[in-house]
């Protein structure tokens, strides 16, 4: 149990990170204070949901595009929450498509060094 929930909070900072650097770099892309922790929870949802089914779907029908699933849930996690929620907005096809890049690339880099800092900082806290 402990683990799911240190897993989703890492999920959750590092969507987080990825949003913040995807809006600090695109001009088309915006973000809005308390609104956006709502954002980050519905983002992170829609994609938690929406990538094991389009994994699913991927290697069923084109295994050839299962590497990509998961920057279709990013790009569909963007698209949801721009559409029910007032923390993000994103204006424009080319926006929705780099935001998607930038959003992913900064949430795996984010999620593979969270962990590090996050298990060091606990191992020298149990010292």
């Amino acid at each position: 149990m402990i683990r799911l929930l240190i897993s989703i909070g890492i999920r959750l900072l590092a969507n987080t990170i990825g949003l913040l650097i995807a809006a600090v770099v695109l001009d088309g892309m915006t973000i809005d204070g308390a609104a956006f922790v709502v954002a980050v929870v519905i983002f992170t949802a829609v994609e938690v949901i929406a990538e094991p089914l389009f994994r699913q779907a991927a290697e069923r029908n084109v295994r050839a595009l299962s590497g990509g699933v998961a920057l279709v849930a990013t790009f569909v996690g963007l698209l949801v929450t721009d559409l029910v929620s007032d923390g993000l907005s994103i204006d424009g096809w080319s926006t929705s498509l780099f935001a998607t890049v930038i959003v992913w690339v900064g949430a795996l880099l984010a999620a593979l060094i969270l962990p590090i800092f996050l298990v060091k900082q606990h191992r020298e806290d149990a010292r």
